[in-house]
This record gives structure tokens, C-alpha cells and sequence, in this order.
């Protein structure tokens, strides 16, 4: 705990050392909250105005758009000085925000509101593909991208519980129109903040148009089996998620009495089963099947609103959104594993991009399902439908789902191995597996050099089998074994090869090239950490004359 602690402290401290980096990351939260409490109040709104079946339109007027313009807006970062970028959008969203709360403060048309809140729910689209090009070109060390990548992690997450809760709180003594004119002045202030980040020049523009990459992307969905199922189950996921979206507000309002606020105290409930699913999830790394944890999930998942049906008690919901967020980010998880380990690599990306494309869509559909639902057979056959929509299409896909499952190829053994390296040993699921999946067997026979003194430094190296020596200046310093390995300050330090490593005995070794190595550091703070900690044990080996 205490040294969980000491790393928190050291992140928030990196961030807050770089003003650019510090400034972009406080702009970042105020529009991961803005954007999900904002999202709730005009959900409440509408459902006042017209009940279900509005909240399921006016969330659909607001998807829309974003799913069509969201594959163009993400290239803009790249194409365009991303600080431009995401200050433009910052200033989209604040004005759009503020526009909506004059509307409803002053009682305006609804279908004004309405537009208005389209116009904010697109520009949301801007943000995070252009933050994801911004960061780099801001931190000045590894270590910096590190904290930076972690804290915008951190904002993510904590947005799904905080700020529902918060928008229940604004709702509950007031009314929507001060939701969004509480977060548009905040995201107003963001604006500002990275308003005076200057921040990379833009990319040179693409040969390939949006248009044509998007198509392509498609195009191999379409191909490719093990893609285009699990897409599609993860696309169903967002479908139930949309349609919970909308019986957050049916539940509060109509059914459990807890006023409009009730709708975010419902969503943090469901955000905070997912932050409390992460032990769970981590139980994933290794495993050669996921179709077992994706069938407990699916089942959990069931369950909790087959319940909520039955128990319409305020502290029987809130426990059960709770069960039900955990399964969800169990199953999310499992889901988004199996599709990197089936899709083939070369269009991993574009498959990956695919499926965020479609997410705002699902959410779309999912919203206007619910009312339908809500007017055929009542809140209770729209609470077991949301329940029963995954289930059901897993049990129509099982057979195609337990195939892909079974011809997945899991690098147990490499995850088994990294996971006894400090360096590794805390990765996420996907981070570890696919790390695995970046080494390349090496065997040498004993006595020879695997890196040399004062050479460049490209891969780093676990051992699997066999012993080796360190020489440094030609004297022997340390022996390796199994669960060692070495040639991780070279990379870090971006130096010459401190040591000479050879083999003592035949050995057998996975090499990790550079950027890969590089690239998992930077994005998880306690490999990262782990890496600088294992650096500093072994600097008083080296010496500081060159070798003869």
C-alpha cells in the first residue's frame, strides 16, 4: 500500500513539473467529467419532456453525428498542429455547452436544446485522438510520458464514478441547464489552459484520403471471420450500454423515486463496479481460453438485471449496477483479448478502429431500443431485455465464438516467463500478452557474447535457460539465470552497452526489440519504475573507464 502511495505521489509529481503537460491534463479532466455529466442531464431532460421514447431520440440525434464525423475528426490531431486542434475543440464543446444551458435556463425550444447538445456530443470527438498525438511532443523524458499516459488513464476511469455522482448532485437542487452551464464554464477553462500550449508542428498530410482509409477499414472486417464476430459482439456490448443509459433515467424517475439526480447516482454505481473489476480482470493474463471467463461474465451480467426486475429497491439497484459494471468490464476485457489474439496482425489496427467507430452507433441503437422496449412491456421487459441482449447472441454465435477461442495461440510460456521479471511482472492482460507476443527466440551455445561493452543497445534480453556472465573492463561482475534479464539500460538511457554478457552454458533467450520495450514502459508507470529501480541496483557495477 505504502509504496503504491509513494508511486502516486511521484506521477502526480512528474506531471506538475511540466506546465504544458500539466496544463493539458487538467483541460483533459474537466472534459472526461463535463462529457459524461452533460450526457446524463440531457438525458434527464428529455425524458421529463417526453419519457423514454424522447431520451432514446434525443440520444440518438446526439450519436449520430459523432459516429459519422468521429473517423475525420481523429486524423486532425496528425494533419494540424494538435494543440490548434484540441483548443478548437475545447471551445467547440464550451460554446455548445453553454448554448444548450441558455436554451433550457430561458426555456427555449426543446429541439434547439437538443441541437445544441448534438453539436457538444461531436466535438467530444476531437478530444482524445488529438490528445493521444499531443502528449508526446510535450514531455521532455520517458519518465514524463510515462506519468502523462498514467494520469490520463487515471482521468478516464474516475470520470465514469465522480462525475455522474456530481451531475446527480447538480440535478437533484437545480436542473439541467445548470449541468451545462457548470461544465461548459469548466471546459471553457480548459480551452484557455491549453489555449497557450504551443505544443508539436502538424504531420505531413496523409496520400490516403479519410475516405479511403475508412472503407479499407471495413473491408476487413467484412473479410476476416474471427474480426467481424467479435466486433460484432463487442459492437452488441455498446448496444446494452446504450440501453442502460437510457433506463438509468426510467429507473430513477418512475420507478425507484429518486428524483432526477438518481439517474447519476445509478451511473456512478455501474462505473464503480467496473473500477472494483480490475483484480479481477488480471486474472486473465496467461490464459489459453477466454470463452469461460466471457460465459461467467455474460451470465453474471444476466442475473443482476434479471434481479433488478424483480427488486425495485434503491439499495437492491444500486448493489446489482454494481455486479453488473463488473461484469461488463470482465466480459470488455475478455472480448477485446480474444479479438487481439484472432485478428491478424497486420490490420489489428484498423479492426480496433473499426470497433471504436461503431461504439457511438451501438450506444445510438441501444437508446432507442430501450423506449421501444419500455412502451411494448414496461420498465421490467426493458430491464430483463438489456439483461438477455448479449446472452442471447452469444448462444446464437457460441459455436463460432468456442472455435475462436480454441485456435487462438496463447504465448503462455513467454507470458509465464515475463511475468517472473520485475520489469513485467505488472503489466495489464493485454499489455503482457502482447509483449509476449513481441519476443524472438534466441539460443547460443556457451561462450558466446550475446551484447558487447560499448556497442549500441537495440533489444533487450530474458533468459529463459542456461547461465551468463557480466564482464565489464574484463572482469566478471555478476551470472545470470533463468528469470534474469538484461540490457535494459542501454534502451533507457539511450547509451552504449555497459557490459559484455556471453553464455556460461548453452542458453536460451527471448530478445525484445527497442520501441517495443520502450513503448510498454512508457505507458505503465510501475514496469517503468521497475526498470529504473533494477537500472540503479546494477550502476555501481559499472565503471567509469572505458574498456582496454
Amino acid at each position: 500500500m505504502k509504496r503504491h502511495a509513494r508511486l502516486i505521489r511521484r506521477v502526480v509529481a512528474v506531471v506538475a513539473r511540466n506546465p504544458d503537460i500539466r496544463r493539458g491534463q487538467i483541460a483533459f479532466s474537466a472534459f472526461n467529467g463535463a462529457e459524461w455529466a452533460v450526457w446524463i442531464a440531457m438525458l434527464v431532460y428529455a425524458y421529463g419532456r417526453g419519457g423514454a421514447t424522447a431520451a432514446g431520440f434525443v440520444a440518438l440525434i446526439q450519436m449520430i453525428p459523432a459516429t459519422i464525423l468521429a473517423p475525420i475528426a481523429s486524423v486532425l490531431g496528425d494533419r494540424y498542429r494538435p494543440a490548434r486542434v484540441l483548443t478548437l475543440g475545447y471551445f467547440i464543446q464550451a460554446t455548445a455547452m453553454g448554448a444548450t444551458a441558455a436554451v433550457l435556463l430561458l426555456d427555449g425550444p426543446a429541439a434547439l436544446a437538443y441541437a445544441c447538445a448534438a453539436v457538444a456530443a461531436t466535438a467530444t470527438t476531437m478530444t482524445r485522438p488529438t490528445m493521444a498525438a499531443l502528449t508526446p511532443g510535450l514531455c521532455r523524458t520517458p519518465e514524463e510520458l510515462t506519468a502523462s499516459n498514467v494520469v490520463s488513464g487515471w482521468n478516464e476511469s474516475t470520470s465514469i464514478l465522480i462525475a455522474p455522482a456530481i451531475a446527480g448532485l447538480i440535478l437533484s437542487v437545480s436542473g439541467p441547464g445548470w449541468v451545462f452551464l457548470v461544465m461548459g464554464t469548466i471546459v471553457l477553462g480548459g480551452a484557455l489552459l491549453v489555449m497557450t500550449i504551443a505544443g508539436p508542428a502538424a504531420n505531413p498530410a496523409s496520400g490516403a484520403s479519410v475516405k479511403k482509409e475508412l472503407v479499407e477499414g471495413f473491408s476487413v472486417v467484412i473479410r476476416e471471420p474471427s474480426a467481424r464476430t467479435l466486433v460484432g459482439i463487442l459492437g452488441a456490448e455498446q448496444v446494452a450500454l446504450g440501453m442502460l443509459d437510457v433506463l438509468y433515467v426510467v429507473l430513477a424517475v418512475s420507478v425507484l423515486g429518486m428524483g432526477n439526480g438518481g439517474a447519476g447516482y445509478l451511473n456512478a454505481a455501474f462505473g464503480l463496479g467496473g473500477a472494483l473489476a480490475i483484480a479481477v480482470t488480471a486474472t486473465l493474463v496467461g490464459r489459453a481460453r477466454l470463452i469461460p471467463a466471457i460465459v461467467l461474465a455474460l451470465a453474471v451480467w444476466a442475473t443482476a438485471f434479471i434481479l433488478m426486475a424483480l427488486l425495485s429497491t434503491v439499495i437492491a439497484a444500486m448493489l446489482l449496477l454494481v455486479v453488473a459494471g463488473a461484469s461488463h468490464s470482465l466480459f470488455d476485457v475478455s472480448g477485446r483479448t480474444l479479438l487481439q489474439r484472432t485478428a491478424p496482425p497486420e490490420v489489428l489496427a484498423r479492426v480496433f478502429g473499426v470497433l471504436e467507430c461503431l461504439m457511438s452507433a451501438g450506444i445510438a441503437a441501444g437508446a432507442m431500443l430501450a423506449p421501444l422496449l419500455v412502451h411494448l412491456g414496461g420498465t421490467t421487459a426493458a430491464i430483463v431485455g438489456t439483461g438477455l441482449l448479449l446472452p442471447v447472441l452469444a448462444l446464437l454465435i457460441g459455436r463460432r465464438l468456442f472455435a475462436l477461442d480454441a485456435s487462438a495461440k496463447v504465448p503462455i510460456v513467454e507470458i509465464g516467463l515475463l511475468r517472473s521479471l520485475r520489469l513485467f511482472s505488472a503489466l495489464s492482460p493485454p499489455s503482457l500478452e502482447g509483449i509476449a507476443r513481441s519476443l524472438e527466440p534466441l539460443e547460443a551455445p556457451a561462450g558466446t557474447p550475446i551484447v558487447t561493452q560499448g556497442e549500441d543497445g537495440e533489444h533487450y534480453y530474458a533468459i529463459a535457460e542456461g547461465a551468463l556472465e557480466v564482464v565489464i573492463n574484463g572482469k566478471r561482475v555478476n551470472v545470470l539465470t533463468r528469470g534474469d534479464g538484461f540490457g535494459e539500460i542501454a534502451l533507457l538511457q539511450d547509451c552504449t552497452r555497459t557490459a559484455t554478457v556471453a553464455a556460461l552454458s548453452d542458453v536460451k533467450l527471448y530478445s525484445l526489440e527497442k520501441e517495443p520495450f520502450l513503448e510498454v514502459l512508457t505507458g505503465h508507470p510501475a514496469a517503468h519504475a521497475a526498470a529504473q529501480e533494477v537500472a540503479r541496483e546494477r550502476q555501481p557495477l559499472l565503471q567509469p573507464t572505458p574498456p582496454a
